[in-house]
């Protein structure tokens, strides 16, 4: 089996801010969940045995373990209105969330359940308004 990679982006995304209008983000953050991905650890964590891209960032590693904090900072941060305008059923596409000096961008991986993954952004990725 081969697995093919989609290409570069040729442009940055634009990350910005955006909570949509007359969505009751309370509701949504009860059902949120984040699950990670074994992409983004280079070791084992509750999401398994790590299989690290090349091409993406690697997790903080005190964070390998901390499934139900990770949980509350994405709640945390759907609650108070830091995601995107774009939505994938009840979910909102991408969520951010600032601890101290890091800014993680949480990726709607199954739009269903309202599961996540997340990962840090370079200073000069972090979204507007935020």
């Amino acid at each position: 089996m081969v697995t093919v990679r989609a290409p570069k982006r040729h442009r940055p995304r634009v990350r910005v801010v955006a909570p949509p209008a007359g969505v009751n983000l309370e509701s949504v953050a009860a059902r949120a969940m984040y699950v990670g991905s074994p992409e983004h650890k280079d070791v084992p964590s509750f999401t398994g045995e790590p299989r690290p891209r090349a091409d993406a960032s690697i997790c903080d590693r005190a964070l390998t373990e901390q499934q139900v904090q990770l949980t509350n900072w994405l709640r945390a941060a759907i609650r108070n209105g830091r995601v995107s305008e774009l939505f994938e059923g009840d979910f909102p596409r991408y969520v951010w969330h600032r601890q101290g000096d890091v800014v993680y961008e949480a990726r709607l991986v199954n739009s269903a359940a309202g599961q996540y993954k997340g990962y840090p952004l370079n200073t000069d990725e972090w979204p507007t308004g935020l």
